[in-house]
């Protein structure tokens, strides 16, 4: 590491591209195979994220829609009881 200006800065001699493509003793094929499974599960995973964003986005809009609905559905309700109650308001009451 070398100090520039009082900041450690560190340096690479090769880039990340040249160290993959070296040949590690130690790097097998049954890593190999485990990395393609992580591989596998990740994308697995990242597509289910993004099918459950989407379904999550849709039951948001959905629920929308019926709060909406359920509000004005109510206003309804309590326009009618108000008739209502006017209307037996006007009724005479009967003299027995």
């Amino acid at each position: 590491m070398a100090e520039r200006g009082g900041l450690l800065e560190t340096t690479f001699e090769k880039s990340c591209s040249q160290l993959t493509q070296q040949g590690f003793p130690n790097y097998s094929d049954p890593m190999e195979s485990e990395l393609d499974s992580l591989e596998e599960k990740i994308k697995q995973f990242v597509g289910l994220c993004q099918q459950l964003r989407s379904e999550n986005i849709e039951l948001r809009q959905q629920l929308a829609g019926v709060v909406s609905e359920n509000r004005h559905l109510t206003e309804k309700i309590s326009t009618a009881a108000s008739r209502l109650e006017a209307i037996l308001l006007q009724i005479p009451e009967s003299e027995e």
